[in-house]
């Protein structure tokens, strides 16, 4: 016998609050009644209207929406942001909008102050200040906090409405506040949000937990899931594949744009996974479409590296900062493949900030032996130093490329110290856009082979490209998602080798590919 009932009544108030007080502040519909949708009602009547038969309290307290851009999310959850200000029972109510940054935070949290200057209702019950709306005969009031907030302790949370979760970049503020609602009775937390591309992090794996829920390989009677999703092998041309995602199509999101804005995705590649993102709720491996995990993943094989003992190399190298990750890449090439040898370097001290920073745990790939890590909080160069004379004692180096523009004492050291032939090389659009697409299609013809570290896989995962009026391109650190060194060191080893003058080269015979 099920202990939970549905309270019909309970529910209807909900949607009454919401199409009697809320009006909408934005567009052409500005200052007119919200109407909710049919699947707007069964989100704020399942979320009301489903109670504990013991209790009499809420069934649900985590509620996970997941859908595209455009569906009126925001205007949702301001809504219920009132509705649980003003028509709750729990008096001494704290309700928040939570954000990544400040003005996300700020989006949901001002359209519900418009909301309540357009309601003569809601107005007479509730003040509104610049940030605090107070609903003094409760004694509640709701504020936005974001990621960046000074404060992030001290609350004592009844309702809590994190908006696009994927922005958060770590998972601090989604603790603090779902741990401050123990002492509440019935509290709600809704993350409403479109898809990412971090995989570490706290968004994607509540999506994952959501979706274990919604397919029933978890039992959680507590959390509610709601999926608009897009399937991977969908056509991202067709609208029946925009509907999946985007339950307020043909309404708030009209078909010309979507129209435009799949064509964009089609005919400009950088724009794809923006597109898949944001409107078809596609979780994807990058930023902007360069190479997909599966690809990256096709190239691992299990390889005896003890066999390169002795043979030739090429090498990359990137510093990146003292205080930051270190990449040294080793490129051998035998049987018309690829072998690539990583070493990646980071400062011990503040591995769990970094790790708070980037959303990775260092901690781990260092414990794991994946990551090298010197002592204090900046990288000591004279271990990078000796781990390339030690290198250069296993195989024949030929040469190590490295960025001209970040020369430094190491390559001064390793010429001066241990005879390491040096090769300077520019991170333009010229210098760059030939190994760039040279990596790239050895990759997907699966000519490249990696031992499958965690940090490289990583890094690989972050990267986005920038494109000249020429059609030469680059890997970008500054519109890069996090860490790219392991890429930019192994682009310079793979420059480095284009350019050589070995008779062995197979460029020497066939000439670099192009696309």
């Amino acid at each position: 016998m099920t202990k939970f009932y549905f309270d019909k009544d309970a529910a209807n108030k909900a949607i009454g609050f919401i199409e009697q007080f809320i009006t909408h502040t934005k567009g052409e519909l500005s200052g007119k009644k919200l109407k909710l949708e049919d699947w707007q009602k069964k989100i704020v009547g399942d979320i009301f209207g489903w109670k504990n038969k013991e209790t009499e309290l809420r069934k649900y307290r985590t509620v996970f929406i997941l859908l595209g851009r455009k569906n009126g999310k925001s205007t949702l959850c301001a809504a219920i942001g009132l509705y649980m200000l003003f028509a709750d029972e729990e008096r001494g109510s704290e309700v928040y909008s939570a954000a990544g940054d400040r003005q996300q935070a700020g989006i949901v949290f001002d359209i519900a102050k418009g909301m309540i200057l357009q309601s003569p209702e809601l107005s007479q019950r509730g003040k509104v200040f610049r940030n605090s709306i107070v609903n003094e005969s409760k004694g509640n009031f709701y504020q936005a906090i974001s990621a960046d907030s000074n404060t992030k302790h001290g609350f004592n949370a009844n309702c809590i409405i994190f908006d696009e979760l994927h922005t958060q970049k770590n998972r601090d503020l989604w603790d603090v506040l779902v741990t401050s609602t123990g002492s509440r009775r019935q509290p709600l937390t809704i993350a409403i949000t479109t898809a990412g591309y971090d995989k570490q992090s706290i968004c994607y794996e509540i999506y994952s937990y959501a979706k274990k829920v919604a397919d029933k390989v978890i039992k959680d009677d507590s959390f509610y899931s709601v999926i608009y999703e897009a399937e991977k092998e969908d056509d991202i041309k067709l609208e029946s594949t925009w509907k999946k995602a985007n339950p307020n199509y043909g309404i708030s999101l009209r078909k010309e744009y979507m129209e435009r804005e799949s064509q964009r995705a089609v005919d400009v590649p950088s724009y794809q996974n923006t597109f898949r993102r944001l409107l078809l709720s596609q979780w994807t491996d990058s930023y902007s479409a360069w190479l997909t995990a599966k690809e990256w993943d096709d190239c691992y094989v299990e390889y005896d590296y003890k066999s390169l003992k002795g043979k030739q190399c090429w090498g990359g190298i990137d510093l990146s900062t003292t205080r930051d990750i270190s990449a040294v890449v080793l490129l051998f090439y035998e049987n018309e493949k690829f072998i690539i040898l990583p070493f990646f370097f980071i400062p011990k001290d503040n591995l769990k900030n970094r790790r708070d920073r980037d959303g990775v745990d260092y901690e781990m790939f260092v414990r794991d032996n994946h990551v090298i890590a010197t002592e204090g909080n900046v990288i000591d160069y004279n271990v990078i130093k000796e781990k390339i004379n030690e290198l250069g004692n296993k195989y024949k180096i030929q040469s190590i490329s490295y960025d001209r523009w970040n020369a430094s004492m190491l390559v001064s050291s390793l010429i001066d110290d241990y005879g390491i032939n040096m090769s300077a090389l520019g991170m333009g659009f010229v210098s760059q856009s030939a190994p760039t697409k040279e990596l790239e299609k050895l990759i997907l013809e699966k000519k490249i082979v990696h031992n499958n570290n965690p940090a490289a896989n990583w890094m690989l995962s972050n990267v986005s490209l920038q494109e000249d009026p020429a059609g030469n391109i680059k890997i970008s650190k500054s519109k890069s998602k996090s860490k790219i060194d392991f890429v930019a060191a192994l682009i310079l080893a793979l420059a480095d080798y284009m350019s050589c003058e070995s008779g062995d080269s197979v460029y020497d015979t066939r000439g670099v590919l192009s696309f």
